[in-house]
């Protein structure tokens, strides 16, 4: 009883003094791998939609089925989002090898390609769905609904806890660890190769060992972030939801790693004028850690956007 108590107030103090860091994301949790020790938390029990981390469910329960990773997938119209409406680079009518489809659900977060992984798994969408649920439930995720592969739908929800047991088990997938820490990647579409970039701008950034990511956006979850990544001797899965900008999320991650995990690493601070720039289809949005303050510090750049991942 003693020892209980003399751990929770050590947690307790060091979440204060985390806290002494404004943390921008509304859910926040680090566990060290190893031990399973919180090293910080911030409403992690509270249920909000997850977006895009939703394709780390989707990932498993596909390569859990064991399914031909070369075989030809073309994309249909029944893969286009017309809930969000929101973009791809993947045509429809494009015939691509399975294990590219996977990678463009991962690395750069395509709807399309995870809807039509969930289309072409054994019994359909309602084989994909009943699979689901049966990791879910295989998994302790008690307080986590996922309705569908993209995680566009408002109603995949989550905790921060339950996500931490979804990254943990994501981690033991060799091909989705390796999905999703590499930073960009070239894919046939119709004969032409296509490069595509990483969602998370940390992954191959200066400093930074990540063994597994996943970034997730929609208006109502906000900003998301699942990461493993090793710092100051540690290993430690960190999971942020509903940060209000790429930015944000970042500078999130990057605190974590400095004031949480110790490590005098990369440095976060905002850049004086972020560069803003307008496209065709209204403002879009990239946040990149990159270069240096005259200091020698690391900074944000943040270029506005409105992209559903």
């Amino acid at each position: 009883m003693i020892k209980k108590f003399l751990a929770a107030v050590v947690m307790t103090i060091s979440s204060a003094a985390a806290l002494a860091v404004p943390f921008g994301s509304q859910s926040v949790l680090v566990v060290e791998d190893d031990t399973g020790k919180v090293l910080f938390e911030k409403n992690a029990s509270t249920v909000a939609p997850i977006a895009s981390l939703t394709k780390l469910m989707t990932a498993m329960v596909v390569l859990d089925a064991h399914q031909d990773m070369n075989e030809p997938i073309e994309i249909e119209k029944q893969d286009v989002d017309m809930l969000k409406h929101s973009t791809s680079r993947v045509p429809v009518g494009a015939t691509i090898p399975r294990r590219d489809v996977l990678q463009l659900a991962l690395m750069s977060s395509d709807n399309r390609a995870a809807a039509a992984l969930a289309r072409t798994y054994p019994g359909g969408i309602d084989g994909f769905r009943a699979a689901v649920k049966r990791k879910i439930t295989a998994l302790g995720m008690t307080q986590t609904v996922i309705e569908e592969p993209t995680g566009l739908s408002p109603n995949n929800r989550s905790t921060a806890a339950d996500l931490v047991k979804m990254a943990t088990a994501a981690s033991n997938y060799a091909e989705i660890t390796r999905i999703t820490t590499s930073s960009k990647d070239l894919i046939n579409i119709k004969g032409r190769d296509v490069e595509y970039h990483n969602t998370n701008r940390l992954v191959g950034a200066k400093g930074w060992d990540i063994g597994l990511s996943k970034t997730g956006y929609t208006q109502e979850a906000g900003r998301c972030l699942i990461m493993r990544v090793k710092a100051a001797g540690k290993n430690a899965t960190m999971v942020l939801l509903n940060a209000g900008a790429s930015s944000v999320r970042i500078l999130d991650a990057l605190n974590i790693r400095r004031h949480v995990l110790g490590d005098a690493g990369p440095v976060a601070t905002r850049a004086e004028s972020p560069r803003v720039r307008a496209s065709a289809g209204g403002p879009r949005i990239r946040a990149s850690v990159g270069g240096t303050t005259r200091r020698g510090h690391k900074h944000v750049v943040v270029t506005r956007h409105r992209r559903h991942r």
